[in-house]
């Protein structure tokens, strides 16, 4: 009798094993759809060499000025943990290599308010500007599916995209964006 429940019970964990596996790849291509990248709008890149921003202290910022380098475009929020755990580190890259040619620019999707407040807080030394809630949909042109924060573009010298993440960056992100040029 012990023979006959074996293959049964052997059968039975193979099947709840293939079915979670199912379920488990299942979930992780929704996500990856879902927060994903997608192709870049072109027209979009194109506009936005064009676009002006507030900035907290109430100026403006041209991307345009930032064209011919390369340059880090970073969208987040001060409402976002891994945003604000990440801009210590785009600031330090940002201060050694600058002289190199590196620029980034910070798009806070955000509220004057917030904004300001955090910036009194925390000095950094690249520039901010304020894209509001229309940040998302820039960052949706660029390719991010969900509009996730944060979310980083590298262009290059030439205006062309290079790479981009949904996610907080890590050093080596920004070691091969480095690279890149």
């Amino acid at each position: 009798m012990d023979d006959i429940k074996k293959p049964s019970l052997i059968r039975r964990r193979w099947l709840y094993g293939t079915v979670a596996a199912l379920a488990g790849l299942g979930g992780a291509g929704l996500a990856l759809r879902k927060f994903g990248l997608n192709e870049v709008n072109e027209a979009a890149l194109v506009a936005l060499w064009g676009m002006t921003f507030e900035t907290p202290d109430g100026a403006h910022l041209s991307l345009s000025t930032f064209r011919g380098r390369p340059l880090l475009l970073n969208f987040w929020a001060t409402w976002c943990p891994p945003c604000v755990d990440e801009l210590p580190l785009l600031d330090s890259f940002y201060r050694e290599n600058k002289v190199n040619g590196w620029q980034v620019v910070g798009l806070a999707v955000d509220r004057l308010e917030p904004v300001q407040a955090f910036l009194a807080r925390q000095s950094l030394g690249f520039p901010m500007a304020l894209a509001g809630m229309a940040g998302i949909s820039l960052s949706k042109s660029m390719g991010n599916v969900g509009g996730g924060l944060p979310f980083t573009v590298a262009l290059g010298g030439n205006g062309k995209m290079l790479d981009r993440k949904i996610g907080k960056i890590s050093p080596q992100d920004l070691a091969r964006w480095y690279g890149l040029k």
